[in-house]
């Protein structure tokens, strides 16, 4: 599967955005998706992850609270909807596909074996 990732920005603290990854093939319903990002002279940390039916997600504790993961398997679309955004929001965003899931395996990179290309969201103070 083909990953392409968009809707990245440039915002001012606490505003939103919506980022959408959108998967090529027909096998998508049967991948779980996640969100990466990296900061600026960081490491690529976990975001949050969804299973293939949508019945269960997972958040990174930064973001709980603030962003959703949800899926349209009709469209092959992933999307992230980040609101409250702040100023460490800043980041280079991925999405990931994995044919693992569970609280463990969702949050580490290797788990994923297809990626996108990185959506860049700056939040300004």
């Amino acid at each position: 599967v083909q990953l392409q990732a968009s809707g990245g920005g440039l915002v001012q603290a606490g505003g939103s955005l919506r980022l959408s990854c959108a998967a090529s093939g027909r096998t998508f319903s049967s991948y779980v998706m996640g969100w990466f990002r990296q900061a600026p002279g960081k490491e690529r940390e976990f975001v949050a992850a969804i299973s293939w039916s949508s019945s269960t997600t997972y958040n990174a504790g930064s973001v709980k609270g603030r962003f959703t993961i949800s899926r349209d398997n009709a469209k092959n679309t992933v999307y992230l909807q980040m609101n409250s955004l702040k100023p460490e929001d800043t980041a280079i965003y991925y999405c990931a596909a994995a044919v693992v899931f569970g609280s463990r395996a969702v949050v580490e990179e290797s788990r994923y074996q297809h990626w996108g290309q990185g959506t860049l969201v700056t939040v300004s103070s």
